[in-house]
This record gives C-alpha cells, structure tokens and sequence, in this order.
C-alpha cells in the first residue's frame, strides 16, 4: 500500500513562465506509487502497459516516486518525484510530490493526450492535477483493498479523512476501470456510485511456451525437484493480510506427504514465518527465495509447480493467480473471495475454507489423486490467463474511444 502523503484538495502549484515550452509529439501518461526496482502485480500491470504502448508507437511516460536504483528505460520518459522510505516496507517509498516543485513544470510541460493513475495516492493526484491542467480524459484502474492498508497504518480519523479523499478522486475521473467484476462491491462498499468498466488485466507468461507439459517437466528437472514430490508454491508481498500463516500452519499438518513449499517475495512477515516454520519444525521442506526478479527464473518456479497457495482475501484480481494458470498450475483460493470469481471448483482450482485446517485437507486430498490438479491446470490456462497482447489491443481502442468523446465534448 502507498499512502502517500497527499497535497491539500484544494492546493495547487503555482503556474510559471516555465511553462511556454511544449514538446511536439503526444504522450499518453501512466502514473502509479511504485515501479521497478519495486515489483509487485500492479506495478508488472504498468510495466506491460508501456511495453505495448510503445511497441504500437504511442509515446509514453511514467510518473512514480524517486527510488535509488532504476532499471534503464530508453523506450519511455520517465519523471521521478520526492519520496522516502516507508518504514517496514521496503522497498516501497512514501511520495511528496508537494515538496517537490519540478514535477509540477514536467507535467505542465508535457503534452498528454490522456491520463491513466493507477494508484489513488501522490501517483493519482498528479495524474488528476495533469488532466485538470491539459484538460484530457483521466482514467484510473481501482486495483486494491485500499480500507485494508489505511486501517493498519493509521488511526481511525485519518483513515476516514483519506478514504473520503480516495472517493473524491475516484469520482473526479473520466473512466474507472476494475479487473473483473467482483471487484466493483468493493468500490460500492467505499461509497462510490459512478460507473465502472471491467478491463482485464494479462499476464507475460501466457505466450512463448508452445508445449507446457513438457516445459513443467524441463522445470522440475532444472529446480532438483523429484517426480514424486509435490511442489506448493506462493508469489507476492510476505504480509500477514495475504494469508502466509494459514499456509505455513497447513503445512504443519499435512501427514504423509512428500512436499517441497517455496515462498517467493519479501514483506513485514518474511522474519516471522521464517521463525514459525522453525518452530513448527517443518523448515527442511520450506524454501523463502525473497524476491526473484529474473522473470524467466519466477516462470519455471510457476511451472515446477503443483499448486499454488493463495489464502487471501486481501487481494481484488491478483496477477500472480493468472501466472500460475499460465503454467497450468492451478490454485486454492479461500471461498467467497474477491480473487476467486473466476474459480470453479475442481474445473480451474480449487475452493476452500480460509483456515489451516481446510487447506491442508484440501492438499492432502488433492496429493492422493494428482489427476485432479493436472485437470484443473489445464482448465486455468485456458480460462484464467489471457496475453497482454491481447488486453493491451482492448486498452487501446478504449484509450482511443474515451479521448475522441472527450475532444468531441470540448467542441
């Protein structure tokens, strides 16, 4: 979560002399709280974004806070705004772009031709302030359980004072774009009563692999992993709302099986399940890897794997459930959570009860009869992964279609 410090509603940067030069071409803007060095699945969203953005010539530039370490991007602008470390969460950064006068003279500088915040925070509120000062479309993809991340950071009259900025925003765009459709309850839940257009997201590793058994098997042979063991696997933040204890706790109960877990990512809780798995005494068959930035590396471990462990109602329509269907390795998911919309039980994974108990019976049963995964594998690539290709053709025309309605309003 990225809860900036944010500019009053009501302040704005002066406008300066700075201002008369303008670029020619136009760019189409994408703004969000993080971007590599920092990976999660909204930030691996923006990243594909400009991939196929400018791969269909558009022009692109990111906006997101400083960091110290910045892969290259010569096929994109980039404009990098004042921002700290937050504290337990690295390696996100706290935005201050108020603080920060050279992002203003950049954005007004900039000839965006549209607009899109991913994230309702400093990110966001520099998008707004582009699209007020340009008069282009805003649109902003509502990503996650924002409530959730207030809540455990701030106090309750802080957290009303900022959800009721995020609605503000929300209200204030041309478009509001979810991943799939359960995620709309949790916006009406916040208080917004606007429309919403679902626009899926994709995912890298839908396309380049023409034989995917074989690739699953190539896999386990490069990892060391045994035909005969069964591998669980988890991708994203290590934070306790993601559900991480409940899989370590199954772990402890599973009875017969020869298993192997790998945690992949880093969060507040990695040190915690690191000494609970110890102390549950099952750290001989628990591997956490931190994160794996190599994505060919985090592709194998995806196709290695048999399930993968997703106990989490914390997350809207988390990219990396869509990565394991890629490889044809399915997921259980809790009952009844937002992630799970998609899911039909045995078909393109599995449903269960969000407690140790279930999920290690539901491993354990599912580890008597692998026919059962190697189905629902099958029926998650085919339903639940979609190439950004595909997706990013459907972004465009929509881009296309909300900027010709805004121009033709303007006149």
């Amino acid at each position: 979560m990225h809860t900036s410090c944010l500019p009053h509603p009501h302040w704005q940067p002066p406008f300066t002399h700075f201002d008369t030069e303008m670029p020619d071409k136009t760019t189409y803007g994408l703004f969000n709280d993080s971007f590599p060095p920092v990976l999660d699945g909204v930030t691996l969203t923006v990243e594909n974004y400009c991939k196929w953005l400018t791969a269909s010539g558009h022009k692109v530039c990111v906006v997101t806070p400083w960091a110290p370490q910045s892969p290259p991007h010569p096929d994109f602008e980039m404009y990098r705004y004042l921002s700290l470390p937050i504290y337990n969460r690295h390696p996100y950064r706290y935005g201050y772009p108020r603080f920060d006068p050279f992002i203003w003279r950049k954005l007004r500088r900039q000839p965006f031709r549209i607009v899109h915040a991913h994230c309702p925070f400093s990110s966001g509120r520099l998008a707004a302030y582009a699209s007020r000062y340009h008069d282009i479309p805003l649109v902003t993809t509502f990503h996650s359980k924002y409530r959730t991340d207030l809540e455990r950071s701030l106090p309750a009259p802080m957290v009303r004072y900022q959800m009721k900025r995020l609605l503000d925003f929300y209200n204030a765009a041309t478009e509001v774009w979810i991943p799939q459709a359960a995620v709309e309850e949790t916006l009406r839940e916040y208080g917004y009563r606007g429309k919403v257009t679902v626009v899926d997201n994709g995912n890298d590793f839908a396309e380049g692999i023409t034989d995917i058994d074989d690739y699953k098997r190539l896999s386990r042979e490069t990892l060391g992993i045994r035909p005969s063991t069964l591998v669980l696997l988890f991708v994203g933040q290590h934070i306790l709302e993601k559900g991480i204890e409940i899989i370590i706790r199954a772990l402890a109960s599973l009875k017969g099986v020869d298993y192997r877990m790998h945690f992949i990512g880093v969060g507040y809780a990695l040190d915690d399940m690191r000494r609970l798995s110890e102390t549950l005494g099952i750290s001989a068959n628990v591997t956490f890897h931190g994160s794996i930035l190599d994505r060919e590396t985090l592709r194998r471990y995806y196709a290695a794997a048999d399930l993968f462990l997703f106990p989490s109602f914390y997350d809207n329509a988390p990219l990396v459930v869509r990565e394991a269907a890629a490889m044809q390795t399915p997921a259980i998911l809790p009952e009844g959570s937002t992630a799970a919309e998609r899911m039909r039980h045995a078909h393109n994974g599995f449903l269960t009860q969000r407690t140790p108990q279930a999920y290690a019976e539901a491993i354990t049963a599912l580890a008597a009869d692998r026919s059962l995964i190697t189905t629902a594998g099958r029926g998650a690539r085919a339903t639940l992964s979609r190439s950004w290709r595909d997706v990013m053709d459907e972004v465009i025309n929509r881009y296309r279609e909300i900027i010709e309605r805004h121009e033709a309003a303007r006149h």
